[in-house]
């Protein structure tokens, strides 16, 4: 399973949500570069208690039983990013989120295996959450957090299943 923005991009419906649902300041945005490339950009601002700006896919079945994890080629701008997983097609509720780090103009293949997404609501941890259930990811989610102020700009490649090892 890999999503090719050039091929998904009008039917995956990437959605921006930032903090301005809390009175924050932040904006993003998502479009498709003349390379058929994502680009998620916009402002971090920490005006009005904000701090991070995300979008996301509208929710679609997507059954990663099979793979390990996720595996991202992105080019960033040296910041910290989130991928979010929701099973979840409600608007709210629980997100698994893991972290992964850019360098500036250069293409990295990022792998987040999938014990490494923590269940957060809300920024918040959720102890008891259920365990991330690869067969069950409705949305998949990029978001900028962690008082990161300024202007923003990753690009994305791909997104797609990591492949599960195999037995020799």
């Amino acid at each position: 399973m890999a999503i090719a923005f050039t091929l998904f991009a009008a039917s995956l419906q990437w959605q921006s949500i930032d903090d301005g649902v809390m009175g924050g300041l932040s904006s993003s945005r998502a479009s498709l570069s003349p390379a058929g490339t994502l680009i998620f950009s916009g402002t971090v601002s920490l005006e009005n208690n904000g701090g991070f700006a995300s979008i996301r896919t509208a929710p679609a079945a997507f059954d990663l039983s099979g793979h390990s994890g996720m595996v991202l080629r992105v080019r960033g701008d040296g910041k910290r990013y989130l991928l979010n997983l929701k099973m979840d097609p409600g608007f709210d509720g629980v997100q698994y989120r893991a972290a992964f780090e850019t360098r500036t103009g250069v293409w990295t293949d990022v792998v987040l295996p999938f014990p490494a997404f923590e269940p957060r609501f809300r920024g918040r941890l959720v102890a008891d959450a259920p365990a991330l259930d690869a067969r069950r990811i409705v949305t998949f989610g990029l978001m900028i957090a962690d008082r990161q102020a300024g202007d923003f700009t990753l690009e994305i490649d791909t997104i797609s299943g990591a492949p599960s090892a195999r037995a020799p």
